[in-house]
């Protein structure tokens, strides 16, 4: 078990909602993944009164951390009031923030995500803001209340994974006690691995499970993934070498004769 902000949770992998083929697809695929969290669009389960109902049907039955969302947010007045509207919707103070600056790469648009985030922690938000890997960014989030960041792997939706390891491992080494989730652009449980091997706490993804051939099997890959990347963290990974050396020395090791 760890802390994440103010709840005790198991999984360090949590998991989207989105472009799953159908309800039920995506309630096995979200209990195979083992998850404690799924992130939900408040936007995006507005549109349709009858999807919305069958949609959450299925989020209840699942009985675990809700994580509302600002997807598809471009101003800060956009973000602030659609996290309003998701803490009365959803029960819930987390807010998965997200203010995107550019419609291209769907990249974070880090002054008005550091100002919405500011006015949101000062509406006793417990905010996770989603944002790029840039060190200040970071600081700057921190220094306005932020207990939680989540930079992400690459753009949304790429699956290209951890496209700078330099600035996430740095992130890492800068921040110690802060919670740190990998989010968005992992599309391979591979990926997921090797952020939980750099001491990241937790990964978040969508699009790898929901648009799997078989998501369910997809996410089952993913929740063993995150475990052994997290593992390996804990024990400590050996160090690279240049050199080759033999597992087992020579040194010491009994030379056999063969006589005729």
């Amino acid at each position: 078990m760890w802390n994440l902000a103010d709840k005790e949770i198991e999984s360090r992998l949590f998991i989207g909602s989105a472009l799953y083929p159908s309800p039920q697809i995506m309630t096995d695929a979200i209990k195979a993944s083992g998850s404690d969290v799924v992130t939900v669009s408040l936007r995006r389960q507005s549109q349709d009164s009858g999807n919305q109902n069958i949609f959450w049907d299925c989020i209840k039955e699942l009985d675990i951390n809700i994580l509302p969302n600002t997807a598809g947010c471009h101003s800060v007045k956009e973000a602030v009031t659609t996290a309003q509207m998701a803490r009365e919707l959803f029960g819930t103070h987390w807010i998965k923030l997200e203010v995107i600056g550019d419609e291209y790469s769907l990249q974070p648009d880090p002054f008005a995500l550091l100002e919405a985030t500011r006015e949101l922690i000062s509406q006793g938000f417990e905010v996770f803001p989603y944002c790029t890997d840039d060190l200040v960014l970071c600081e700057k989030l921190a220094e306005a209340g932020c207990r939680i960041l989540m930079p992400w792997g690459a753009p949304i939706g790429t699956g290209k994974g951890l496209i700078n390891p330099y600035a996430l491992k740095t992130l890492r080494q800068r921040m110690p006690d802060l919670t740190l989730v990998v989010d968005a652009g992992i599309g391979a449980p591979s990926h997921a691995a090797l952020a939980l091997e750099m001491g990241y706490d937790a990964v978040l993804l969508n699009t790898a499970v929901a648009q799997s051939p078989d998501p369910v099997t997809m996410a089952r890959g993913f929740k063993a993934a995150v475990a052994a990347g997290r593992y390996a963290y804990e024990a400590g990974i050996m160090p690279e070498k240049d050199l080759a050396q033999p597992s087992t020395p020579t040194l010491g090791t009994p030379f056999w004769h063969q006589h005729s």
